[in-house]
């Protein structure tokens, strides 16, 4: 009897996302154009702090975003609506973009006019950090009603992180959420990870938060 080949899918999967992925960062940093992942659990707040996020960089980024979902047309129609470029990606029953489908969605936006692209990833918070999209930097968002253990239990989301936004901090007193401990469990997955509290509702943090996506967007146009 024959020896029996075994093919490693995953590994193999991986490894040409993640080829496609350095090709796509370096055709975006040649371009000078920024492009951010923003990872969450859904319902932590992406869409309601992208729009305080553009109302804060107006004048300052010229910002595109792209909204990955399932299924609907929601989140762009509301961006859209708030002034803010933006165009849909459905991933056809996936939980994740990978970089292929990433380049796909970059292609319908005018990057001529753009600064900064802000990938809205789908709501989840297993799959979208195992797959490089190719972007420049990755973001997370832990909102207070999450609870503080989160990068206890989803280390690898936090661990490819560069920054960490904790929002809804207006609910704070209504829930069981220690700010400290939710900064201190995401560093010790990942020691050099940034953190920002905010409320997109109440202005808190937006800011400093605007401040850390400008110098990230002239980091790497430079």
């Amino acid at each position: 009897m024959s020896e029996v080949r075994v093919i490693e899918v995953r590994q193999s999967v991986f490894e040409d996302n993640n080829r496609d992925a350095q090709r796509l960062r370096d055709q975006l940093r040649a371009e000078k154009t920024c492009l951010i992942n923003l990872m969450s659990s859904p319902g932590a707040g992406k869409t309601t702090m992208l729009k305080g996020l553009a109302r804060a960089l107006e004048g300052r980024v010229r910002l595109a975003v792209m909204e990955a979902d399932i299924d609907s047309t929601i989140d762009a129609g509301a961006m859209i609506e708030a002034g803010i470029p933006a165009i849909q990606i459905h991933t056809g029953g996936m939980c994740h973009l990978d970089a292929d489908m990433t380049r796909q969605g970059l292609e319908q936006l005018d990057r001529t006019q753009t600064d900064l692209v802000i990938l809205e990833n789908v709501g989840n918070l297993v799959c979208p950090a195992e797959f490089d999209t190719g972007a420049s930097f990755n973001v997370t968002i832990l909102s207070v009603p999450e609870g503080d253990d989160k990068p206890l239990k989803y280390p690898l989301m936090y661990e490819t992180c560069s920054l960490l936004i904790i929002s809804k901090m207006d609910v704070l007193p209504y829930f069981d959420f220690d700010p400290q401990a939710a900064a201190a469990h995401a560093r010790l997955r990942n020691p050099g990870i940034e953190i920002v509290e905010i409320s997109a509702r109440t202005g808190e943090g937006m800011e400093r938060l605007a401040d850390w996506f400008e110098e990230k967007t002239a980091q790497w146009n430079k």
